[in-house]
C-alpha cells in the first residue's frame, strides 16, 4: 500500500531533513578518543623510538633523547598536554616495534619506519604523515674502491631483519643477477659491529641511516663511502593504532602543522611577533589567532602554536637533527617544501 505524506507533516518533515543535513554537514567539537583520554589521565605520551639512531631517534649519556621522530613525538606532548617534556620513550628494536603499538605498550611509533600497502593494510596500525622522504642505499669502505651498487656481485652485505631493507635487498640482488650474500641481524647494534668489523663487504638500509652510523659508529667517517644509487622509495613517518580516529587526526595533523607552518615562514621565535602583527589569514589561522582549528581535534586553540614553539617548524626540526651543521650533513633533497623543489606537502590546515 503507498502512503501519501500529509501536507501538515510536510513541513515537520522538512525541518527534521534540515537538522539532519546540519549534523552531518556542520564542523562539531571533536569527542576526545580513548587514546588521548589515557594521555591525559598518564599526563605523558609514550612514543617508540629507535634503539639508537642518530639524527632520528638517539640518547645521550644522560638519558636525554634527540632527533627528528623525538621532536614529532614532543610537539605532540606540547599540542595536547602543554608541554614537550612530557613523553616517556620507549627504544624498540624493528622486530618488536609494531607489536609493542598494536598491544598499547606504546601511544604512537615514531621510529624511522616506511609507510607500505602490507604494513597498511594487515597490522591494524595506520600510517599517518610522512616526515622524511628516504630511499634504501648501501655503504662500503673508501679503500674497496667501489663506485655502484651493481658491483657487489657476490658480496656479503649486511642487514637487519624485520624491515623493508632485507626485502629490498633480495629483490635489487635478483633483479641484477648478483648473488648477493645477506648477513642478517635482529638487533642494529650487531649489524653495525659486523660491518665494521669486516664481516660484511657493505652495510645496507635507509640512506640516512646510513649516514647516521657512519657519523656514530665510524672510527673516521671517511672511510666510508654511500653509494650513489638508492634502490626503493621509504617514506617515513609515524604510526598509530586503528580504532582511534581522534588519536590519528591529531598525531597527522600536528606534522601537517609543522610543515605549513615553514612555508608561511612561523619559526619557533616568531609566533608572538607574528600574532600581534601579521594580517595573512593562514598565518593567523594556524596560529591560532583568528580560527579555532583545535575545537575539530579536541584541542585548544593554542595546539599548534605550542607545538611550535616547542620544537620549531619543520625546517627548524631538520636543520637541528640532520642538516649541514651537524654530524649527519644532509641536504633537504626531497624533504624540501614543494615549492623549492622537494615534496613536503603539508596538507592545508583549514
Amino acid at each position: 500500500m503507498t502512503r501519501l505524506i500529509t501536507p501538515s507533516l510536510q513541513p515537520a518533515l522538512k525541518v527534521s531533513a534540515i537538522a539532519l543535513f546540519c549534523a552531518i554537514a556542520w564542523p562539531q567539537f571533536a569527542w576526545a578518543g580513548k587514546t588521548l583520554d589515557t594521555i591525559k589521565q598518564r599526563d605523558a605520551v609514550v612514543c617508540g623510538v629507535n634503539t639508537g639512531l642518530a639524527g632520528f631517534g638517539a640518547s645521550d649519556s644522560q638519558g636525554k633523547w634527540s632527533g627528528m621522530d623525538v621532536d614529532i613525538c614532543r610537539a605532540i606532548a606540547a599540542a595536547v598536554l602543554g608541554s614537550p617534556d612530557k613523553v616517556r620513550y620507549t627504544p624498540l628494536p624493528a622486530p618488536q616495534r609494531f607489536a609493542a603499538l598494536q598491544s598499547g605498550e606504546v601511544d604512537i611509533l615514531s621510529r624511522n619506519t616506511s609507510f607500505t600497502l602490507t604494513r597498511d593494510a594487515s597490522l591494524g596500525l595506520h600510517q599517518t604523515a610522512v616526515t622524511y622522504y628516504d630511499g634504501q642505499g648501501f655503504m662500503v669502505a673508501a679503500s674497496a674502491n667501489i663506485k655502484s651498487a651493481k658491483q657487489l656481485k657476490g658480496a656479503t652485505v649486511c642487514v637487519q631483519s624485520g624491515t623493508t631493507t632485507e626485502k629490498n635487498l633480495t629483490d635489487f640482488s635478483r633483479a641484477n643477477n648478483l648473488n648477493i650474500k645477506p648477513v642478517v641481524f635482529e638487533k642494529f647494534d650487531a649489524a653495525n659491529a659486523a660491518y665494521f668489523s669486516g664481516r660484511c663487504k657493505a652495510y645496507t638500509t635507509d640512506a640516512s641511516g646510513l649516514a647516521s652510523i657512519r657519523a656514530k659508529e665510524a672510527k673516521n667517517p671517511k672511510d666510508h663511502v654511500i653509494l650513489p644509487e638508492l634502490i626503493s622509495k621509504e617514506p617515513l613517518g609515524p604510526l598509530v593504532r586503528r580504532g582511534d580516529d581522534e588519536w590519528l587526526a591529531i598525531v597527522k595533523w600536528t606534522v601537517y602543522g609543522l610543515i605549513e607552518a615553514e612555508e608561511y615562514g612561523i619559526t619557533s621565535t616568531n609566533i608572538d611577533k607574528l600574532k600581534a602583527e601579521s594580517t595573512d589569514p593562514v598565518v593567523l589561522r594556524l596560529l591560532g589567532k583568528s580560527d579555532d582549528t583545535g575545537k575539530l581535534l579536541g584541542l585548544d586553540r593554542d595546539w599548534l602554536a605550542r607545538a611550535l614553539a616547542a620544537v620549531g617548524n619543520y625546517g627548524e626540526i631538520f636543520d637541528r637533527n640532520l642538516g649541514d651543521k651537524t654530524p649527519m650533513a644532509l641536504k633537504r633533497g626531497l624533504n624540501a617544501q614543494w615549492n623549492k623543489g622537494g615534496l613536503q606537502y603539508a596538507i592545508p590546515l583549514r
